[in-house]
């Protein structure tokens, strides 16, 4: 042996230190006998787990695994028992006598059972023959969408989230009651937990352009149509399909008039004379073909056999600003639409204590990482920035696109106004609530506070982990969330990946499944799982590795799309088929029978 500890004696006195050394550091600390009852072996144990990480074993380990030993690599969930149980094993092949020392708060099988029930009781019951569990985010359509819901559920999923960041109260009990629905249609629970907001720090208003429709047929490399455009007419509103361009019109009764065949005629904005080709209708909307681009306004006269009438109010087009690497952005707390022709653009930005607590140097993101620059010029009335990271071609900044300050310590508090008003609508009506940008256990006390005076102890407390401040100031936010009865944490795998750096983040989301396994707190793996299969119904191949190492979260969540109970049922598999092949950090040998060979007895 080569390392430190190459004989027994050696390895055997090292671990006698590092338990009196454990033992030690939590006893010091007080916080884990403050949590709640249920957690208080949960508490103590991720006292001795946050004294282990604060050492350097890895010549330790080294050494234990060269003599065929545990080297505490998966000790998380009972880090004294995994101690105590390497130390007996020394002193077995040393021919040592064993120390007589104080149990720890855990064993091996209590340690993996008491997260297990703490999941239970956070998450729900874990539905066929999987260990982790799955969420789904409702999109906005499934207030009014029933079936939505229903084959969300009806395809596996365990919970579901509602985003209190968007729509309003009668839409959440709309979609609560459809869940409710669900559930008894298929005869099992569904948790409904709900988002708290937080603190919305996002773009301001881009400056719209004219309220036009573009309507463009396909076109080969010549320019030849290969394809007409898709046009509906309407007078209901109707949302887009695929490929499709919808125009409102004036006059219900002129579209139940129309007939497949009718040729209706109007000119463009630029005076071009085109024609639509009725080819059918749906609902009281009217479909048709357009070969030739077009441009429409408000008031731009349809006429078909004679019978005219007009198109009507459509919504100003989105525009948003242009950047490009080099380029200057200025940042200010005014409002004011910003206009996309402006030089240096500007935009304004929702939360004013921004500019109190930027500094010169400090890096900014915007839309999810997609933009990024470095703060030149920092004060009360205006940032100016330097576009480092855009695309080649230039980034498209638009209209209450979110903002990252990874440098900045934001004086904010996770819990707004906003969030208190909605707190009592969720104590209500969910079973558990989120709680957005936790970044001190000081947020955590204030949520629990307010809802020990709504009368909502027993609401479940989920806590999402979305900035580097939080994921530091981990361990006291645990040891205050410990104190309510059912707590787990959410890793928002999106904005941490701004804050902390794709290549942070891999390292990030293993130390969150690590410490709050040490405190048997479930995990939430969150942020863009199977993302492109939930959108376009078909999954990418680096999605199908990412929602494999998801199986050692207590629960998945899947965002919105059109295909997302395509998503449900394909995580469902791809889960089932690793609940044999991995268990949190643990490889499981099941037998492999791809490999076995014909004639080839097995022994």
């Amino acid at each position: 042996m080569t390392g430190a500890h190459g004989d027994l004696a050696a390895l055997a006195a090292a671990l006698d230190e590092l338990r009196d050394g454990l033992v030690t550091a939590a006893g010091a600390d007080e916080r884990w006998a403050q949590a709640h009852p249920a957690h208080r072996a949960g508490a103590e144990n991720l006292a001795h787990y946050v004294a282990l990480r604060r050492r350097d074993i890895r010549e330790l380990q080294s050494d234990l695994a060269a003599w065929g030993l545990s080297s505490l690599g998966r000790a998380e969930a009972h880090v004294l028992a995994s101690v105590d149980a390497v130390r007996r094993a020394v002193a077995g092949l040393a021919d040592l006598p064993e120390v007589d020392t104080r149990p720890g708060p855990v064993d091996f099988v209590t340690g993996e059972r008491l997260l297990e029930r703490n999941a239970a009781a956070l998450l729900g019951p874990v539905r066929g023959g999987r260990r982790t569990r799955i969420m789904v985010t409702l999109p906005s359509e499934a207030a009014t969408d029933a079936d939505l819901v229903d084959r969300v559920v009806g395809a596996g999923a365990e919970l579901v989230r509602i985003n209190c960041a968007h729509d309003e109260p009668d839409a959440w009990a709309a979609m609560i009651e459809h869940v409710r629905r669900a559930e008894r249609a298929h005869g099992r629970h569904v948790t409904v937990t709900m988002d708290l907001a937080g603190p919305k720090l996002r773009t301001g208003p881009v400056a719209p352009g004219p309220a036009v429709v573009h309507a463009k047929p396909e076109r080969d490399a010549l320019g030849r149509t290969v394809a007409p455009v898709q046009v509906r007419l309407t007078r209901r509103g109707s949302a887009a399909a695929p490929g499709e361009v919808v125009v409102p019109v004036a006059d219900e009764l002129w579209l139940a008039r129309r007939r497949p065949g009718d040729r209706i005629t109007f000119r463009d904005t630029r005076g071009s004379r085109r024609t639509l080709v009725v080819t059918g209708t749906d609902a009281g909307d009217v479909r048709t073909e357009l070969t030739d681009t077009a441009y429409l306004v408000p008031g731009t006269r349809l006429t078909a056999r004679g019978d005219a009438t007009a198109v009507a109010d459509l919504s100003p087009r989105e525009r948003r600003l242009t950047l490009h690497v080099g380029d200057e952005l200025i940042l200010d707390p005014d409002l004011t639409p910003a206009d996309p022709d402006a030089r240096p653009p500007r935009i304004g930005c929702t939360l004013p204590q921004v500019f109190d607590d930027t500094r010169i140097g400090h890096r900014i993101f915007f839309d999810d990482g997609r933009i990024g620059g470095i703060v030149e010029e920092a004060g009360p009335e205006r940032l100016r920035i330097r576009i480092t990271d855009a695309d080649l071609r230039g980034s498209r900044l638009g209209t209450a696109k979110g903002i990252n300050l990874p440098d900045t310590e934001l004086r904010l508090p996770a819990l707004t106004d906003e969030d208190l008003d909605r707190l009592p609508f969720v104590v209500t009506h969910a079973d558990a609530v989120s709680l957005s940008f936790v970044r001190s256990a000081a947020d955590v006390a204030r949520l629990q506070d307010r809802l020990a005076e709504l009368g909502g102890t027993r609401l479940g407390v989920i806590l999402k982990v979305e900035t580097v401040v939080g994921f530091e100031n981990l361990p006291a936010i645990l040891f205050t969330a410990l104190h309510s009865p059912r707590v787990g944490v959410m890793i928002a795998r999106g904005d941490l990946a701004v804050e902390a750096g794709y290549g942070r983040l891999a390292e990030v989301q293993e130390e969150i499944l690590w410490v709050c396994e040490a405190a048997h707190v479930p995990v939430i793996w969150a942020t863009q799982v199977l993302d492109t299969l939930a959108r376009t119904g078909r999954p990418s191949r680096a999605e199908i590795t990412d929602a494999a190492a998801s199986g050692r979260a207590e629960c998945v969540m899947l965002n919105k799309g059109p295909y997302v109970d395509h998503a449900v049922r394909f995580l469902d598999d791809v889960l089932c088929r690793m609940a044999d092949h991995q268990r949190k950090k643990d490889s499981l040998l099941r037998r492999l029978r791809a490999w076995e060979e014909p004639g080839v007895p097995l022994h």
